[in-house]
């Protein structure tokens, strides 16, 4: 790359800032932004999750949210939008993190602040509490996700998960089966979970990869997503989106507290 290509002639605008990453996004701006993501095909930024998430925890106002893995900050967004009081969220994918920053410009989330760096650490060294923690999209893309449930459990007493979970029929469709070994037990703290390892393959070669740091990831079933959740305290309050032929992996989401 020429460096002079680095630089832009025209004046300032959120689509300049936009096309840093064009061909990157994997969400969609609201209408409203005056500006157009590519290929920005999922709707993070208007997402029925965040608005269930509201409505069974009693709304985001004077809430401290912490979040992990924002990807391109459209929960975040919404949650600003919604009035949170502070918004702390904690990404490790370096692009995902400079997008991040982008859409805090462009929208003007002055609540929220947003830290690089690995979840897991930040979750096992803070000593930060949190009303709430979302985790959306990231458990499944965990090398250790029960340490990671457990290291939640230390900052806050509600959680809001999305996730994919695994089950055998991973291993019959067409497009997931040859992404996931055989299922098996691992034990974390002297308790038995079941996993199976789903490794990324051709997904590690596109530049707006959103998984996990490792080229594979271990999904729970979701018998053990649950046992663990209340292995670490949390009674499961609420479950919706509950997908089990979600076309990227049987999915649900849920809100758990102590």
């Amino acid at each position: 790359m020429d460096i002079l290509d680095a630089y832009v002639a025209t004046a300032p605008s959120a689509q300049n800032a936009v096309d840093i990453f064009k061909g990157e996004w994997s969400s969609k701006f609201p209408a409203t932004a005056g500006a157009t993501t590519t290929p920005g095909s999922a709707a993070l930024f208007e997402d029925a999750r965040i608005d269930w998430l509201s409505k069974t925890i009693g709304g985001f106002a004077s809430k401290r949210i912490l979040e992990l893995g924002p990807l391109e900050a459209g929960h975040t967004y919404m949650m600003h939008q919604a009035g949170a009081e502070s918004i702390l969220a904690v990404e490790a994918n370096s692009r995902s993190y400079l997008k991040c920053l982008c859409v805090k410009e462009i929208f003007n989330l002055s609540r929220a602040r947003f830290l690089y760096g690995d979840a897991m650490k930040y979750l096992s060294e803070t000593s930060e509490r949190f009303d709430v923690c979302v985790a959306s999209g990231i458990l499944y893309h965990m090398t250790d996700p029960v340490e990671f449930l457990g290291n939640i459990a230390r900052v806050s007493d509600t959680i809001f998960l999305w996730t994919h979970y695994y089950d055998d029929s991973l291993r019959t469709r067409e497009n997931l089966t040859k992404q996931f070994e055989k299922p098996y037990e691992i034990e974390v703290s002297g308790k038995s979970y079941t996993v199976s390892r789903r490794n990324y393959e051709e997904a590690l070669n596109w530049a707006g990869f959103c998984g996990g740091g490792k080229p594979w990831a271990f999904w729970l079933t979701r018998g053990s997503l649950m046992r663990a959740i209340a292995d670490f305290g949390f009674t499961v309050e609420a479950i919706e989106f509950d997908h089990p032929g979600h076309p990227n992996g049987p999915a649900l989401a849920l809100v758990a507290r102590k």
